[in-house]
């Protein structure tokens, strides 16, 4: 199967690059739990009300985790938080690896939706949250064996490494809670329905930052736990949020909810699976790229000092913020345009597009501008208002944020091409930009302008992307007609 190819069921009529190649089948109408149909209406305020929510699960989310680790800085110390810090890169890591097949399945979900198949669109569900539940269990047992040997492989602090222990090994029997919880939240913003998670979200967080300080401390009649108190305190949240999410799915008669024959969906088949796995392990890949590209960035930016360190940790703790738009609208246009693929829609999917590229620019603008009037006491909050290190954030600032309007521009392109299934040329785009492109400017610039060469090589690898980005979508094959699949 060349790149490009989405199997489909074969009930349906599979729509053609040509809107007026095929008719589009008659849809089906299970519309539970507050789905929004991305096929109908305005493109620009239909894309907007769909971007929220998951805009505001990624605030959230970001939100929860600052404000945990402000619980066990503030009650356990340094040691505490660096232990932490070593245990969420291995979370990182390994959600990062399966954030490919969720988002494979949230494609094909978003093309069943949109032809009308809503079989197809359980079935997608019913095999990715099969397939979660496997590798998140593996993972969770094999990382409680093997807890000491990951944190030896990171290199953790002595001082931290009892900590962290506690911590990691209470976080992988997590791991199964949250990853299906994710992977469910990924699903149902295919179906057209981010509302559902968001409402889970926001119970998630609340209990999370509720349940850390009586954990952490033994408050009431809770046993004193420590930093295992923090982990656990996550753990629970994310079961009650699942388990709430589930119930919530049945009583509201969710498009994807399961019963009957339907839970033998919940059994991986390779007929679902194949176009899952061929096509999460690119998107997968992605992800690691992004992260070792940052590893990378940071061991160039440790070699100018403590305090330049320092700097761009603080600046991190901004962008984490202004990239936000981008990711959420790039999630909205991905799901958005599937539906619209799979409804024979692309009249509507250069909308989507452009749309998605308009939306971004709008509020990442505004946030960039934003933060660059206030920068200094935004970085305060991190730095401290009499630290040497906040001139150097502010260079940094000055120079390299505004790479994320491009940076949000490659994002909706590589959402419109990932919602066909390709997902080659994306990875081809991120690595080349990322490691001999932005390497390449900061060895040949160095000798030149010294450090400043390491912000000016996010900007400029970012207009990298964009261009080649937008050459693979204006010329490129990601439009070819779907591929007719064997039944399952």
């Amino acid at each position: 199967m060349s790149d490009g190819e989405i199997p489909v069921t074969p009930t349906p009529v599979a729509a053609a690059a040509d809107p007026a190649a095929s008719p589009v089948p008659p849809r089906q109408t299970a519309r539970g739990g507050g789905r929004m149909d991305l096929t109908q209406g305005p493109i620009a305020k239909t894309l907007i009300l769909f971007a929220l929510p998951t805009l505001a699960s990624n605030i959230l989310q970001t939100l929860s985790g600052s404000v945990n680790s402000v619980w066990v800085g503030q009650f356990l110390g340094e040691s505490a938080l660096a232990a932490t810090a070593n245990a969420n890169i291995i979370m990182f890591l390994m959600f990062g690896a399966f954030f490919g097949f969720g988002m494979a399945a949230t494609v094909l979900i978003g093309q069943s939706m949109g032809r009308g198949d809503i079989d197809a669109a359980r079935r997608a569900t019913g095999g990715v949250i099969g397939l979660a539940l496997i590798f998140s269990i593996v993972i969770a047992i094999l990382g409680w064996f093997a807890s000491d040997q990951i944190l030896h492989w990171l290199k953790t602090p002595p001082e931290a490494f009892a900590l962290a222990h506690d911590y990691l090994r209470v976080t992988f029997l997590a791991v199964p809670a949250s990853m299906v919880s994710i992977t469910l939240m990924m699903a149902s913003r295919g179906a057209g329905d981010a509302m559902t998670p968001l409402r889970f979200m926001i119970l998630a967080v609340v209990l999370d930052i509720a349940f850390n300080p009586v954990l952490i401390l033994g408050l009431g009649p809770f046993p004193q736990l420590g930093i295992a108190g923090s982990a656990l305190a996550t753990a629970l949240a994310g079961t009650i949020s699942l388990t709430g999410m589930i119930i919530w799915f049945y009583v509201k008669n969710h498009v994807l909810r399961l019963r009957g024959r339907e839970l033998t969906y919940l059994i991986p088949k390779w007929s679902e699976l194949r176009f899952i796995i061929g096509r999460g392990l690119p998107m997968g890949a992605q992800m690691l790229v992004i992260s070792g590209a940052g590893l990378v960035m940071v061991g160039l930016v440790n070699r100018e000092g403590l305090v330049t360190a320092a700097a761009y940790g603080a600046t991190l703790q901004l962008w984490n913020y202004i990239q936000m738009p981008a990711l959420a609208v790039g999630a909205a246009v991905s799901s958005m345009a599937a539906q619209n693929i799979g409804a024979g829609r692309w009249d509507r999917v250069a909308g989507v597009t452009n749309s998605g590229i308009a939306i971004n620019l709008a509020m990442t603008g505004v946030l960039i501008i934003l933060l660059l009037i206030f920068d200094r006491a935004a970085l305060a909050l991190f730095l401290g208002s009499g630290s040497e290190a906040i001139d150097v954030a502010r260079n940094i600032q000055y120079i390299a944020t505004w790479t994320f309007l491009p940076f949000g521009t490659t994002i909706v392109l590589i959402s419109t091409l990932r919602a066909n299934g390709s997902v080659i040329p994306p990875l081809v785009i991120l690595f080349l930009s990322m490691f001999p492109i932005r390497l390449g400017i900061y060895y040949f610039g160095y000798p030149l302008i010294g450090s400043d060469i390491l912000w000016w090589s996010f900007p400029l690898s970012s207009l990298a992307s964009l261009a080649m980005g937008w050459f693979v979508y204006k010329r490129g094959n990601w439009r070819r007609t779907l591929a007719q699949p064997v039944a399952a």
